[in-house]
């Protein structure tokens, strides 16, 4: 080996970047330094999320939505990477990114509508709920099938491109969604176009029932960004102040025009892959255990401790801050009547074909007598 040349060991794709020490500190040398107020908006964000997972999952326990999937133990990776778009910039999220969108201005009344597919809902309950879309972040709706927002996500960034732009995409995949044909063909055209994308794998350890290590032979995630002539950084998903850097420095290489990067933030998915799943079926809970002492919320939470930024009294107040709104955007969702009838055909088709018509005047008075429709939901 040359001399000049680096063990495999300290490449980017195969270790694993912290930023947080186990006693709270950050490492100066990686150490993002973000601003007192850059920093506590990290973590009310990172709270805010936990406290709609918590309140929402028993939403839709007690019948009041039709299904949920969460993002606990995941926060750190959700927000921290959001937090280095701008306003301009798009995302395309997969399924537990809800977050990236509350990070980036989505009103938590508009969170809990879509979920609720009620009037107040933007996509007029066109969408199945968790698929949240925020036109004034350019936070783009997912699309159920694994790893199909990526392609999609590329070829935006490659129109950007086209047009002289300086916008930078941010798509989302899991784990088990780099197995999928659609996140080689993205990746192929990201390299070869060099656009200005950053493609954010959140590994959380499952494809919903598949472990990482039975779907994938590959040492890391990260690794498979060198076959498409890309930058593969892998970071500790539960360090917030990590995956920070390893974005913000994605989306300057982007919006600077040197093309994509390749994410594989390292976390772990603490519930099931939604509220239709057991996860006792098919994996230890012991590992839960051992993940939760990595909770990215006590982490971070003692970072600001330690920067004197937080402290009990603190955080009693933002739980009881956090909890009182989102009951009382519950309650005004509740109140809110289902989007009116005729939304069914609007917004579908450039033009309403007269049979569409016809078939909304068929099921009009079934709808009027107030009847509707009963079945599990599918995922």
């Amino acid at each position: 080996m040359p001399a000049t040349a680096k063990p495999e060991t300290t490449r980017a794709d195969l270790g694993l970047l912290r930023v947080l020490r186990d006693d709270g500190a950050a490492d100066p040398a990686l150490d993002p330094r973000l601003s007192d107020e850059e920093l506590l908006r990290l973590y009310r964000a990172m709270v805010l999320i936990r406290t709609l997972d918590d309140r929402c999952l028993k939403l839709q326990r007690q019948g009041r939505i039709a299904f949920y999937g969460t993002s606990t133990g995941q926060e750190a990776a959700t927000v921290g990477s959001a937090f280095c778009l701008t306003e301009k910039d798009w995302c395309f999220p997969a399924l537990r990114e809800g977050g990236a969108a509350l990070m980036r201005g989505m009103p938590v009344s508009r969170y809990i509508a879509q979920l609720m597919g009620n009037s107040h809902d933007e996509e007029k309950g066109h969408q199945q709920p968790m698929h949240f879309s925020f036109r004034a972040a350019n936070h783009v709706s997912l699309s159920s099938p694994i790893g199909t927002q990526v392609p999609q996500g590329v070829g935006a960034a490659r129109a950007i491109q086209i047009r002289g732009a300086k916008e930078v995409v941010l798509a989302y995949i899991g784990d088990g969604g780099t197995s999928e044909p659609d996140f080689h063909v993205a990746l192929t055209f990201a390299g070869v176009w060099k656009c200005p994308a950053v493609i954010f794998c959140q590994n959380n350890g499952w494809a919903i029932s598949v472990p990482t290590s039975a779907q994938t032979a590959s040492p890391t995630i990260a690794v498979k960004a060198r076959g498409y002539g890309m930058p593969g950084v892998r970071v500790d998903g539960n360090d917030v102040l990590a995956v920070v850097r390893a974005t913000r420095e994605a989306v300057d290489r982007a919006r600077s025009g040197g093309g994509p990067t390749f994410i594989e933030a390292v976390t772990y998915r603490r519930h099931g892959h939604s509220s239709s799943d057991d996860p006792s079926r098919y994996r230890d809970e012991r590992d839960v255990a051992a993940w939760e002492k990595r909770d990215p919320i006590e982490r971070f939470r003692a970072h600001l401790v330690l920067r004197g930024l937080w402290s009990k009294e603190q955080e009693f107040a933002e739980i009881e801050r956090q909890n009182a709104l989102v009951t009382r955007e519950i309650q005004e969702a509740e109140k809110a009547p289902p989007p009116a009838l005729d939304t069914l055909i609007e917004d579908v088709t450039g033009t309403i074909r007269p049979e569409l018509r016809e078939q909304l005047a068929e099921v009009r008075p079934y709808f009027e007598e107030g009847k509707t429709a009963e079945g599990a939901f599918p995922l």
